[in-house]
């Protein structure tokens, strides 16, 4: 039975990212075009865009946790009702990004230009408007412009999932954003039980049993006049690393 449950894991693991895929190409060539056409004002398209790939996010979540492949906890999810948030999270796994997206609404995100450009996800991630991380110095300008237009920014400042070891290093752009623009930092502490999709580790490579996502969205943190961004970077860095082993 134990032989059985795993190696059912692993097929639905696959079933579900294929599923992620498709679902990515149909919304380029079928959803997105027809909203270009329906919707010619960019802030409203952008803003139906990113409802869409929220509740297509929130439907891969649900799918994966249907057929066992996962089971999730989230808490204190009222906290991210709110506009113009600037939400730091650690990267344990492949699919935090998903779990975030999928709860946060109006969300926005910097993504790597390799995405732009890929089949399955340049539909989603231009027609929703986000940031192209391939923009230099501009980059952090356009994370000021969308806190202040509202947007709720998710990054991960670790700029990769965390290391095998544990060990949480953060780079100091996500500080820079929150230091310059003077928003406080709304955190979101991640954790998986048993770890699973890490950083090297290949989606068939399924633990033992199944993994338990537990998303806890922490009180703000308030960044003050005087804060330089290395400070804040080590502040939230030893925050987070505090937070990710503390008891659940």
């Amino acid at each position: 039975m134990i032989k059985f449950n795993y190696y059912w894991r692993v097929i639905a693991t696959g079933v579900s990212f294929l599923s992620f895929g498709i679902g990515g190409l149909l919304l380029r060539i079928i959803v997105f075009p027809l909203l270009n056409i329906m919707i010619r004002k960019r802030d409203l398209r952008i803003s139906y865009a990113r409802d869409i790939v929220r509740f297509s996010f929130r439907g891969f979540i649900k799918l994966m946790s249907l057929l066992g492949v996962l089971c999730y906890d989230i808490r204190s999810l009222e906290r991210l009702e709110r506009k113009g948030l600037l939400i730091l999270a650690n990267h344990p796994t492949l699919i935090d990004t998903v779990f975030l997206m999928a709860f946060v609404k109006q969300a926005d995100c910097i993504v790597k230009s390799s995405l732009w450009c890929n089949p399955f996800t340049r539909g989603p991630v231009r027609a929703a408007g986000y940031i192209c991380n391939d923009n230099g110095p501009g980059l952090i300008e356009d994370c000021i412009a969308s806190l202040h237009n509202g947007s709720n920014l998710i990054i991960f400042p670790e700029g990769t999932r965390t290391q095998r070891n544990g060990m949480i290093i953060f780079k100091r752009g996500a500080a820079n954003i929150a230091v310059r623009s003077r928003c406080n930092v709304t955190p979101v502490v991640i954790r998986c039980t048993p770890p699973t999709l890490t950083k090297g580790e290949k989606w068939w490579e399924v633990p033992s049993k199944i993994p338990c996502f537990t998303i806890e969205v922490q009180e703000d943190i308030s960044v003050t006049d005087d804060v330089t961004s290395r400070q804040l970077t080590r502040d939230l860095q030893d925050y987070f690393m505090k937070e990710n082993y503390a008891t659940t």
